[in-house]
């Protein structure tokens, strides 16, 4: 089974460094199987031409942090799909939980982001994860299952091979995040495997289902070993490209040994 390894690099990181973080992966991991590993790293917009310059795909895949639903209009400060496949680019993020939450955007909206992707052959890696209150009510597992039909609505089973989930629970992620315990980890990734395999049936037992928050050299094993987790969305620990190639070769070690 192919295990997924990717970072989001925020609004961290020029264009110089972008490129040289790249070059410095993409040198460290070449000798990696990618029929049994995938690497995407998500740089900021206007880093992304050089990224797509300086970048072999076939070793580590570039995709956006964001972008508009429609392909052009009166949409200032947007970016579309046809912009970012004019760049290379063939994957984009929707529903991070800093867009949803300091944005305030809406499950329709990713649901509209998604279905945009899939439009133009993009693949989309939709997020959801539930916040702190949510996870304190008892209502984590509807709030995933809520994101996650309404942002899939209407997909084919056909077209759901092509998503990718990464699951983020708002209160693990960013400076101050906590971990959760692989026990969560694993108990919320069942839950969403359950609603995508209801979703699109033995399609949806194939979406890949990230964990990402707070993943870092010493809990990157634990939550790789996890049956139910088939990559790690990794934040900070993955920002020095040493630092990552490592944690990549550890939790590819552990996934082997099991």
């Amino acid at each position: 089974m192919k295990l997924y390894f990717g970072s989001n690099l925020k609004m961290y990181k020029g264009v110089r460094e972008t490129a040289d973080y790249l070059r410095e992966l993409s040198l460290l991991t070449a000798d990696l199987d990618r029929e049994k590993t995938e690497l995407f790293i998500l740089p900021s917009y206007t880093s992304l031409p050089e990224a797509a310059r300086v970048t072999d795909q076939r070793l580590i895949r570039l995709g956006a942090q964001n972008m508009g639903w429609e392909e052009e209009g009166q949409f200032t400060g947007e970016i579309s799909c046809l912009m970012l496949k004019e760049l290379g680019i063939g994957m984009v993020m929707a529903g991070h939980s800093e867009r949803r939450h300091v944005f305030r955007e809406t499950d329709e909206d990713e649901r509209k982001k998604v279905r945009c992707a899939l439009d133009h052959g993009m693949i989309p890696l939709l997020c959801v994860g539930e916040t702190a209150e949510d996870k304190l009510y008892g209502i984590s597992r509807e709030v995933l299952a809520i994101q996650l039909k309404v942002a899939l609505t209407g997909l084919t089973s056909q077209e759901a091979q092509r998503v990718r989930v990464a699951y983020e629970p708002v209160w693990s992620i960013g400076v101050s995040g906590t971990p959760a315990s692989p026990e969560y980890a694993e108990e919320m990734h069942i839950s969403i495997k359950r609603t995508l395999t209801e979703l699109f049936g033995i399609a949806g037992e194939a979406i890949p289902v990230l964990y990402g928050g707070s993943v870092n050299q010493d809990n990157a094993v634990p939550l790789i070993r996890l049956p139910h987790v088939d990559g790690l969305y990794v934040g900070r620990a993955a920002w020095q490209a040493d630092r990552f190639d490592r944690l990549i070769r550890d939790a590819l070690r552990a996934r082997e040994a099991l």
